[in-house]
């Protein structure tokens, strides 16, 4: 007889955040992560910050003398997508947060349950003893989610009555390029790190969405819309340009590996 084929058990992906000095004394967040598929090491930056990826078996001293060989590149390219100072999330160090376009302080404290709230101006992070780094970044995540569908249910009862319909329902995600969808039937979809921006780019965005609910393109109508309900449109839009990789890249820093 044959003996039971046993499969190999699949090694997993190890992720870390580190702080990464470059020229001129400027600090970066870089995303080290050990991939046993990968091969040789890489570096990359996109949107989502800086990332180095390298084989299971490489050491970390191999690993920080590629990075330093590599800093002048790694800085033109943060330049090219317009990030830097990517803040990094850490128990008892990181002393503020971003929310609305502003940076408020961050407090921390022991606690039974994982959990980041808002009071008056400054935040407060309650954690438990053995509370790892998924859990606060579960925590984090949870927190910009309520604090999202808190404005966008603030301001849709405004626009509403012009509307033919109410959205289906409204998800929050981590999209690429993209800060809104609306699907055909009505499920309206938006980025989560819109809760980082000045409140009156994210409201331009909802208004975006829900007057695709009226015009499903991008027609001279649908911006008549648009414009009726959001005069100043365009500075918003314009802001995205200038600030969007940014923050796509802090939210992603602060709770990305849980808002999978």
């Amino acid at each position: 007889m044959f003996g039971r084929l046993i499969a190999p058990k699949p090694r997993t992906i190890e992720r870390e955040a580190l702080e990464v000095e470059l020229d001129e004394g400027r600090t970066i967040v870089l995303q080290r992560v050990r991939d046993p598929r990968s091969r040789r090491l890489k570096l990359s930056v996109d949107e989502r910050g800086a990332r180095l990826t390298m084989p299971t078996r490489c050491s970390i001293a191999a690993a920080d003398r590629f990075v330093a060989e590599h800093r002048q590149w790694l800085a033109t390219q943060l330049d090219r997508y317009g990030i830097d100072g990517v803040p990094v999330l850490e128990r008892d160090i990181t002393a503020q947060l971003p929310l609305r376009g502003a940076m408020l302080p961050l407090q921390w404290q022991p606690g039974r349950f994982s959990r980041l709230e808002a009071l008056d101006d400054s935040l407060v992070f309650t954690l438990p003893a053995r509370a790892g780094d998924l859990a606060i970044r579960r925590a984090a995540r949870d927190f910009y989610e309520a604090q999202a569908r808190a404005d966008v249910g603030r301001w849709l009862p405004r626009y509403l009555p012009s509307l033919p319909r109410a959205p289906r329902r409204v998800t929050f995600k981590l999209m690429s390029s993209q800060w809104g969808s609306l699907a055909p039937d009505g499920s309206m979809a938006l980025d989560l790190s819109l809760v980082l921006a000045r409140p009156s780019a994210f409201e331009y965005v909802v208004v975006h969405e829900l007057c695709h609910l009226i015009h499903a393109d991008h027609s001279r109508a649908f911006w008549r819309e648009v414009e009726a309900r959001c005069p100043h449109w365009r500075d918003e839009r314009e802001y995205f340009h200038g600030e969007g990789r940014q923050l796509k890249a802090t939210l992603r820093a602060l709770c990305g590996k849980a808002a999978t």
